[in-house]
């Protein structure tokens, strides 16, 4: 009862009270005399009822009284159903489940099966009740998930007072303090304060990700430990958390074809069915009523307009298709949520049908199958010189640079860097830096900054970025600088294989050397280096073109630089997204952090909601069908009836929750 809403309280109290009610009717003896019954008239003697001992009427053969007897735990239970089956002919909806069940029950009354028709409003009442319960913690525990936007902010006034207002009241540049234990509630960067992030809600993983001052934290996040200053970068209808919350919420806007083809199925079958209860009442009547008893034929012997009337009754309670209608949306609603637990947003469910049939998955390179950050892998110095001065000499001369590659050698050197060594630093478009270093003229690049200043220089066999450095012309060694595979990324390509995809694609704007080694040390089918944008579009179209008629191609990438590719693939699937607001526009689904093998769990998650809304397409329909065919022939009960439609409905839609249960992939 606890976990009940009020309304299905309600609803519970009204199943008690009238199953109680028809169990007592139905309990009462067959034969009560009521003229033995006797009442105490104005008088006070005892008197039998008048008129009753003449007539001898016993309970069951009083029809008004049965009839009452049986109507008030029929109202109880079904009075909202006979007054939304009247509102909603008022409003020109004819055909659904209240019309089939009001037609269905008062019919039956109308025939003399008054126990009956309780019986089957009272189930019926059952199975919406367990449905809605169904539906009610599917949304809740998704509800519960998407309960990421803060509903306060904790707003720094000019006298460093603060004062608690809404998140939507706050500008961009304004500052606000997060306490431990509250939620991020705008975009922002951290001003004073260290702390760690818990971003569960946001990415599916438990890891904390530490943040300082000048770090960017987005909305959502959890502060778990210190106190964070942070100025707003984003007002709250563009920050992080409001995006998010609102894809979850459209995503059931872009319907899948299964669902469609439901909605449509739906719309036809209701009134099909009710033409055919119609005409299985309406054609043996009329033709028992025109066909003389010794001509009629053996299907038409021994009954009556009663008994075909009950036929059709029970054909429409078979009818009702809501555990089509119910169920099937429902799995898809499960499956976006439970990928929405691991980190994982779809877009809609159309996406995510649609990602059970891939086949060719093309991936981005740097930040989706590498680290996107480059590492010095190899230094290889010259003689007269050491490893430690061929770094120190590299780190200061590239010391005032922000690309990754200078930051990757800073990184490297272990040495503490006196910036006050160098001077008249001169970067070098294409080529490279030059700088002076204890007086000493260092040149740091690549081979067309050696050729350029006529120093011979060494190749190196190794995949990478070469840095090479030359000291007063004479040339000092190279560096070697890679950005390393991820290393999930080896697992994921098994991980896909095994899920059923054919054919592996790897496209880069890197060198063929570094390409190849990439694609071979990972397992991929296919690689295609130093292209441009739009040289991996033309790439893309090709392999659309290549690919069998009817799968899915998929391109996975960092959402910033492929958003071109992201929106021509059939799929667009953007990684280490989070907080990227080209990703979140771009791509059809969202991985919310840098692990790879979140596409398994993706596409394990889709083709489990797949399985799932088959299976009850396929069992709704064969025992509807079934029982459908049993009914016509008089061969179905009542209770057979009830079975076809709350039953199935009921088991339907426990099947369709199990796609909120998800199955993490782990590399």
């Amino acid at each position: 009862m606890k976990n009940l809403t009020r309304k299905q309280r309600r609803m519970l109290l009204r199943i008690v009270l009238a199953a109680a009610l028809l169990t007592a009717v139905k309990l009462l003896p067959d034969q009560i005399n009521l003229a033995d019954r006797w009442i105490i008239d104005f008088t006070g003697q005892w008197v039998p009822p008048a008129g009753w001992a003449e007539r001898g009427c016993t309970l069951y053969g009083c029809a008004p009284l049965r009839f009452v007897l049986y109507l008030i735990p029929y109202a109880i239970i079904g009075w909202d159903v006979l007054w939304k089956a009247v509102r909603n002919i008022r409003n020109g909806q004819v055909f659904d489940e209240n019309f089939l069940m009001a037609l269905a029950t008062v019919g039956a009354f109308g025939t003399g099966e008054y126990a009956e028709a309780v019986f089957v409003m009272l189930f019926y009442q059952v199975g919406e009740l367990f449905q809605d319960y169904a539906v009610g913690k599917s949304r809740q525990s998704i509800a519960a998930l998407m309960d990421i936007r803060p509903d306060t902010a904790n707003l720094e006034g000019e006298d460093g007072e603060l004062e608690e207002v809404d998140p939507e009241d706050v500008e961009v540049g304004a500052v606000i303090v997060v306490k431990p234990g509250e939620r991020v509630p705008l975009d922002g960067v951290v001003l004073e304060g260290v702390s760690a992030l818990d971003t569960a809600a946001l990415t599916g993983e438990s890891a904390p990700r530490d943040v300082v001052p000048g770090d960017a934290v987005i909305s959502g996040c959890v502060n778990r430990s210190g106190l964070l200053r942070v100025r707003v970068t984003k007002p709250c209808e563009e920050s992080t958390v409001s995006k998010i919350l609102d894809l979850v919420e459209n995503a059931g806007e872009k319907k899948a074809a299964s669902e469609n083809f439901i909605t449509r199925f739906a719309r036809y079958y209701t009134p099909c069915v009710t033409l055919a209860a119609l005409a299985l009442f309406l054609l043996p009547t009329i033709a028992l009523a025109i066909v003389p008893v010794s001509s009629q034929p053996a299907f038409l012997a021994g009954t009556d307009w009663t008994g075909w009337l009950h036929r059709a009754l029970i054909f429409l309670v078979i009818s009702c298709p809501c555990a089509l209608v119910i169920s099937v949306p429902l799995s898809f609603f499960g499956g976006i949520g439970g990928a929405s637990k691991c980190g994982i947003l779809v877009k809609g469910s159309n996406y995510l049908e649609a990602l059970a049939k891939t086949e060719t998955v093309v991936f981005d390179k740097t930040g989706t199958l590498t680290r996107g950050s480059f590492t010095v892998t190899a230094v290889h110095p010259e003689e007269g010189f050491t490893r430690e001065s061929l770094l120190e000499y590299a780190a200061l001369a590239e010391h005032y640079s922000d690309h990754p590659i200078s930051a990757s050698l800073r990184a490297a050197c272990e040495k503490t860097l006196d910036v006050g060594r160098v001077a008249d630093v001169e970067e070098i478009a294409g080529h490279g830096v030059q700088a002076h270093v204890d007086g000493k003229l260092i040149l740091a690049g690549n081979g067309r900054l050696m050729e350029r200043e006529r120093i011979p220089c060494r190749p190196c066999e190794l995949p990478g970025t070469i840095v090479h450095i030359a000291a007063d012309g004479v040339y000092a060694g190279h560096i070697m600088i890679s950005d390393l595979p991820k290393p999930e990324a080896k697992t994921l390509v098994e991980g896909l294989k095994a899920a059923g995809v054919k054919k592996t694609v790897m496209l880069t704007g890197d060198t063929e050397i570094t390409a190849k080694t990439v694609a071979g040390d990972l397992g991929l089918d296919e690689y295609h280096a130093q292209l441009l944008p739009a040289d991996k579009v033309a790439q893309v179209e090709q392999l659309l073109e290549a690919k069998t008629p009817g799968t899915v191609l998929a391109f996975v990438g960092d959402g910033i630089n492929d958003a071109p590719v992201l929106t021509r693939a059939d799929i667009g699937i953007a990684m280490g997204a989070l907080g990227s607001d080209a990703a979140i526009e771009a791509a059809d689904i969202v991985l919310m952090d840098d692990n790879p093998a979140k596409i398994v769990t993706a596409m394990r998650i889709s083709r489990k909601t797949l399985r799932i809304v088959k299976q009850n397409i396929w069992f709704a329909l064969g025992v509807k069908f079934a029982v459908l065919g049993l009914g016509a022939f008089g061969m179905a009960t009542m209770w057979a009836a009830v079975f076809a439609d709350v039953g199935v409905a009921f088991l339907a839609i426990l099947n369709a929750t199990r796609c909120l249960r998800v199955e993490e992939f782990r590399a």
